[in-house]
């Protein structure tokens, strides 16, 4: 049996486990809250699984790698802002969020800030701000394209459609129920792919000893070119100094309060079960991210590729036997598969709760039942999928050099519009309209600033720029909460209302 049978067969099993999944889950799904958050009602080492499988995206198989083979060792950088800057974030952010929801009810981002802060400015503004991560699904599906053209021969743009009729198909149906529970599946599968990763190396390289792997390793590498071994690469687009590398650090931090882990904190059944599943991520996370390796390991045993985001498909072809080979390939789709589908439901979240029922509905611009309503709801959860699906598609018909950088235009804008809000909710003392407003600018400064720095061209990395913008986002909330004074007469206003 050829590599190619053995992936499509691989392949095909797992859609139909991935069905199952999902038209299980589309019977659980018969609310806005099913759809959005699962009904609050998941475990922390499911939660903890479909985290992790959610940060550890196609960038980690694909895109990270890449940069290592196109960079050397200033790679690892990346590695250990993953393993530190997102739960570190998520602790800061994770359990007060998740405690203020208790009272809140909040189905999505967008719509917890916009209840904390009583304001549809906030609400609306925020929801157009998680569109940014039409860019991030956008990158996943470029890595699963990209894919099925190295193993199977298939056409960058046929790939696209296949990889993007997959996951909108049973995002359509399931919602959240299915995205985390196929998540944690796909979670397990990432972390068995990067231990097999990591330790063939070190028995390619050195029959074993790891000293003497990455001994020989680091010697190719500096007989290619000497800046593949330095600690900072100046030819790199993030590792060339040590304010990118801090803006990467900050940026991940920011990542764990970006929609698509947000929902699974709100998820969380109990709130003391919040460290468990952090303890899941960080476990989860330590076997799936050596998988950057691969990127050191095929440059130093494939010095030729021209496309860098086929590194580690090159090594696993070039190291592995076949039936490993074809596994590890089907792993890949699957990260790419973990990500889109929360990704998907975020944005249809968006448009169907936090900018439907929550504003128009809500504030009578549209009139219609509670019953009907939530009807409309679940009907615009699923055209969104199939239009940001179709948006997503156009945004990568030609492919990126590197899809990472596509991925990180999304986490950076929502981190910049977002987070300084987020973080005053969380921690800040005062409340009123003098802090609506304030955090209503914090959003508009931080996204704005955000698109000047990038765009702008005054910052070279994408993600050094989402977090200097992100920190202008924070300071200005912050700032400006101090020249405010405080009025609880608002809030109180808003509680007496939900009691009611």
């Amino acid at each position: 049996m050829s590599l190619k049978l053995l992936i499509w067969a691989g392949f095909i099993v797992f859609l139909i486990v991935l069905i199952l999944i999902g038209y299980v889950s589309a019977k659980k799904t018969k609310t806005m809250s099913d759809f959005a958050i699962g009904s609050a009602g998941l475990g922390p080492v499911v939660l903890g699984l479909s985290f992790a499988s959610t940060v550890f995206s196609a960038a980690t198989f694909m895109g990270y790698p890449g940069y290592a083979y196109s960079w050397g060792f200033s790679d690892l950088w990346l590695l250990l802002a993953l393993l530190i800057g997102a739960p570190m974030g998520a602790l800061v952010v994770a359990k007060r969020a998740r405690k203020l929801n208790t009272k809140q009810g909040s189905l999505s981002l967008p719509d917890w800030l916009g209840d904390f802060y009583n304001s549809d400015i906030i609400r609306v503004g925020t929801a157009a701000i998680m569109l940014f991560n039409i860019f991030y699904i956008a990158g996943q599906f470029a890595a699963a394209a990209r894919v099925f053209e190295y193993f199977l021969d298939l056409p960058y743009i046929l790939g696209l459609f296949l990889i993007a009729i997959i996951v909108m198909g049973y995002v359509f149906y399931g919602g959240t129920i299915a995205d985390i529970y196929t998540d944690a599946v796909q979670a397990v599968l990432m972390c068995v792919a990067g231990a097999l990763v990591f330790i063939s190396g070190i028995y390619i390289f050195g029959k074993g000893n790891i000293t003497t792997a990455f001994t020989k390793i680091a010697t190719n590498l500096e007989e290619q070119d000497p800046f593949l071994v330095e600690t900072f690469n100046t030819d790199s687009t993030f590792f060339y100094s040590l304010s990118a590398v801090l803006g990467i650090f900050i940026i991940q931090a920011a990542f764990a309060s970006s929609p698509q882990l947000f929902n699974k904190v709100l998820a969380l059944k109990y709130e003391k079960d919040l460290g468990k599943m952090l303890l899941v991520y960080f476990l989860a996370s330590i076997t799936s991210l050596v998988v950057l390796f691969g990127g050191l390991y095929a440059r130093a045993a494939i010095p030729d590729l021209t496309v860098p985001d086929f590194a580690l498909v090159a090594y696993i072809e070039y190291a592995f036997p076949m039936v490993i080979s074809a596994f590890l390939a089907i792993t890949i789709l699957a990260a790419v598969m973990s990500t889109t589908d929360g990704l998907f439901v975020v944005i249809s979240t968006v448009f169907a709760n936090d900018i439907f029922l929550k504003f128009l509905v809500k504030r009578n611009i549209i009139k219609t039942d509670t019953e009907r309503s939530e009807k409309i709801a679940m009907w615009i959860t699923r055209i969104a999928v199939v239009l940001v699906g179709v948006v997503a598609l156009i945004i990568v018909f030609n492919p990126p050099e590197y899809l990472g950088d596509v991925m990180w235009i999304g986490i950076s804008g929502v981190a910049a519009g977002s987070l300084g809000p987020i973080l005053y909710a969380v921690y800040g003392k005062k409340s009123g309209k003098g802090i609506k407003r304030i955090a209503e600018a914090s959003m508009i400064i931080g996204l704005v600033s955000y698109l000047i720095i990038n765009f702008g061209g005054l910052e070279r990395s994408v993600m050094a720029a989402g977090a200097w913008s992100t920190l202008i986002g924070i300071a200005t909330i912050w700032v400006g909460a101090f020249f405010v004074q405080n009025d609880t007469s608002e809030k109180n206003e808003k509680v007496v209302e939900k009691d009611l």
